[in-house]
């Protein structure tokens, strides 16, 4: 997984709330148990003008000028900025993937459906609770001024705006730790590898009837 510290980029608004894990990437693409490939399907629905099936080449669909994914001065951000209740649905965690997969690495809302956040430590990205009046600032803000880009700062908890103002926000010790050192459950798990061996070796030598062949 990717280490989080400190990332600079533009903003691009989806002015939605309630989006929900479907919207994110739709059932007919959850085929693959793979984390990568799912960036292109991302808000397959309301990027694309057709209806999207696996395996169509994107190159050759037409694509939504309306969606803010698609507009020219939302290119390459890397942070998505939301309304309440981002994330909800179903648990599935390909929804993350795609985010991912397409660059997100940031999503600002003033609320998340909880297996969605959890799943987004899981998988490096980094979602932030803002409150109400601040989101709403921020989109009004995002909206008048082309090139709107924030300075997340992960190790001091802030935001910077484009005029220099620092915004504050809240995160669990833990959860901040994963995200800094780059680790998912299995990286977490690994950094008690010596003890698991010993625990293995000791648990052989008491119980060793358990480890014999009948």
């Amino acid at each position: 997984m990717k280490a989080f510290d400190l990332l600079c980029s533009l903003v691009v608004p989806i002015d939605r709330a309630n989006i929900d894990t479907d919207a994110l990437i739709p059932k007919q693409f959850m085929k693959s148990i793979q984390r990568s490939g799912f960036g292109v399907n991302l808000f397959d629905a309301w990027r694309y003008l057709d209806h999207g099936e696996p395996g169509m080449d994107v190159s050759l669909r037409a694509p939504n000028p309306d969606f803010p994914l698609n507009q020219a001065r939302y290119k390459g951000a890397k942070i998505l900025l939301a309304r309440e209740n981002f994330g909800c649905g179903s648990s599935r965690e390909h929804a993350v993937w795609a985010l991912e997969d397409h660059g997100i690495r940031v999503i600002l809302a003033p609320s998340f459906a909880d297996i969605f956040y959890n799943n987004c430590f899981k998988n490096g990205l980094l979602p932030i609770v803002l409150p109400q009046s601040v989101t709403e600032r921020m989109f009004a803000e995002v909206q008048a001024q082309s090139g709107y880009g924030l300075k997340v700062d992960l190790s001091g908890q802030t935001l910077t705006s484009p005029n220099g103002e620092t915004i504050n926000f809240e995160l669990d010790a833990s959860r901040k730790h994963r995200l800094l050192a780059g680790l998912d459950d299995i990286g977490l798990t690994l950094q008690d590898a010596a003890l698991i061996r010993q625990f293995e070796t000791q648990h052989r030598q008491q119980q060793p009837w358990l480890f014999s062949s009948p």
